[in-house]
């Protein structure tokens, strides 16, 4: 099928219809920030306090998303029964291209989300500034008008996450830098390219969760995305 063979379909529910329902406008907040800055702890935090308020809101995080919608070839074939064919086929890794699609396809995600009326809260460490400004734009070129696209730049610096580091992959990607091997790692031997003008920044080593809570939340009622 061809490009131009393909249509958009409008519905009748319009974004008027759903906000009146959920009293909310729907919007993706979108965390960025290198690997142990705090960015899923946010993120989950403010999920629970949106919820607990009847807003409805749903945490995209990027380690969830590679275990579904946007597995590695590994993953694929162990827990989804892929041909080793059809999972590298299918399965994105971690090389320049295959981020640049993992953040593509969240945030076509994160827009059908806020286009349904609900707060897409996106946390990917998403390092590339090109690939986040698409996001934005996607948001900001939606069928029946712009979606609220909010950036928030977890800024934590890279000796506390490396301090942090829950999952140890700093650890790995030092040990595999002194040995001659890249592993491209971001901050690390893979750049980060931070956001130029976010709407928020957050940095978890001189801010609470809490603080970081009410800096989003305020955000979110002084715009209008929330109300109550």
């Amino acid at each position: 099928m061809k490009p131009a063979q393909v249509f958009y379909h409008p519905g009748t529910v319009t974004r008027e219809e759903r906000a009146a329902l959920l009293k909310q406008t729907g919007a993706t907040v979108w965390f960025t920030g290198l690997s142990g800055s705090g960015k899923s702890t946010l993120a989950v935090a403010l999920e629970q306090v949106l919820i607990r308020r009847g807003h409805a809101a749903y945490v995209l995080d990027g380690d969830n998303v590679r275990l579904g919608l946007n597995a590695g070839p590994q993953v694929l074939m162990d827990a989804r029964g892929y041909a080793p064919d059809r999972a590298e086929r299918f399965g994105l890794g971690f090389g320049p291209a295959d981020r640049e699609e993992n953040v593509r396809r969240i945030g076509e995600v994160a827009r059908l989300l806020a286009d349904a009326g609900l707060i897409a809260l996106t946390s990917f460490i998403s390092p590339y500034r090109a690939d986040r400004d698409a996001a934005r734009k996607a948001h900001q070129q939606a069928e029946g008008g712009a979606i609220p696209f909010v950036e928030v730049h977890v800024s934590t610096p890279i000796d506390c996450c490396e301090r942090r580091d829950p999952k140890g992959l700093y650890r790995q990607a030092r040990e595999a830098v002194a040995a001659g091997k890249g592993m491209a790692f971001t901050g690390v031997d893979d750049p980060y390219e931070p956001p130029a003008s976010p709407e928020l920044t957050f940095d978890a080593s001189r801010q609470t969760v809490e603080e970081g809570v009410a800096l989003v939340l305020d955000y979110l009622h002084r715009q209008g995305i929330v109300r109550g």
